[in-house]
């Protein structure tokens, strides 16, 4: 082998690139160019979004432009039988309705009502969500299939069985609770005060929320690190240390999905109280749903039942609002 052989280095030949512009034929610092797919641009995904608008336009749009409509009109029974035209009175309805003491006990209670179903579910989805972390295969497959089987039972359905558990002559919980030493719940009324009634039906409500948060949960909960438990724990965190710090942080996006989702439902509780007192709430039981249906279909005062919806729209973008801003700020964080 001679000198010259041990001294130079053979160099690959250089690849031809495919950009023009730099360098016979490449891109600015040699990066290959990406090629651009036929037909795209801005109008692309709108033009594939353009079917699912318009069904929302019709489906959601043109009932709340109703809505509106109808909450600056005075329009009963003779404006419905076509009898009189419907009358613009402004905000002549708006007004009667902030005005009255009993709408406001309304959406205090709704408030009341909505908060407390919200935290006993996400308290109860996340305990579950994470006991399933710890169960074998074969008992977390189990309690799958309850939780699915608890969701996709109607709302009829659930709500008959839970009048049955809480009847006062024949339920089930009072004799239950009648076995304990020094209790006789026999002949209980839960539904006499409108608390111990409005209590039942947030059981039901939470009974049918808990599935989809711990499913969801538990899905979230794959995702954290366990590189970064174990850091926590061998720096002395206790359980709930590496809850608060590793896990919870993890989870917030989910967490703040979950809550967001679970206040507009249950702000939106209808079926349950309505079913639950055979068509016709008492005014303890009135939250701000059957309290409109009520003014409107069963006073026929529309107008006055609209504008009581459209304030409850208002309160549910206030919570959207409160939801894409914590988004936002995760997004930045991130």
């Amino acid at each position: 082998m001679s000198a010259a052989d041990t001294t130079t280095a053979k160099v690959p030949p250089t690849r031809p690139s495919t950009v023009p512009g730099a360098g016979g034929g490449t891109g600015g610092a040699g990066r290959p160019a990406v090629p651009r797919r036929p037909g795209g641009g801005a109008a692309l995904p709108w033009t594939l979004l353009a079917p699912c608008l318009l069904v929302l336009l019709l489906v959601l749009g043109y009932p709340l432009a109703r809505l509106v409509a109808l909450s600056f009109q005075k329009f009963g029974q003779p404006q419905l039988w076509g009898f009189q035209e419907p009358e613009s009175v402004g905000f002549a309805n708006f007004t009667k309705i902030l005005g009255d003491g009993e709408f406001w006990a309304v959406v205090v209670r709704t408030v009341v009502f909505a908060g407390g179903a919200v935290v006993l579910t996400m308290v109860l989805g996340m305990l579950v969500a994470l006991l399933l972390q710890r169960v074998s295969g074969w008992v977390k497959t189990l309690v799958n299939i309850a939780l699915v089987a608890s969701w996709g039972m109607p709302i009829i359905v659930a709500t008959a069985i839970f009048k049955w558990l809480f009847d006062t002559d024949y339920g089930v919980l009072n004799w239950l609770l009648s076995r304990l030493p020094g209790v006789d719940m026999i002949g209980h009324n839960w539904f006499a005060s409108g608390p111990q009634g409005l209590a039942v039906i947030m059981l039901l409500v939470v009974w049918g929320a808990v599935p989809f948060v711990v499913i969801t949960l538990s899905a979230g909960l794959t995702q954290v690190p366990k590189e970064l438990e174990e850091a926590a724990r061998l720096d002395g965190a206790g359980s709930w240390g590496v809850f608060r710090y590793v896990t919870l942080p993890v989870l917030k996006p989910i967490i703040v999905m979950l809550t967001t989702l679970s206040v507009i439902w249950d702000m939106g509780v209808f079926p349950q109280v309505f079913v639950m007192r055979n068509g016709h709430p008492e005014a303890e039981f009135q939250l701000l749903t059957t309290y409109s249906y009520d003014k409107a279909f069963v006073v026929n005062d529309y107008g006055g039942g609209s504008a009581i919806a459209l304030v409850t729209v208002v309160l549910l973008l206030g919570v959207v609002a409160v939801y894409m801003r914590q988004m936002l700020k995760i997004g930045e964080v991130e």
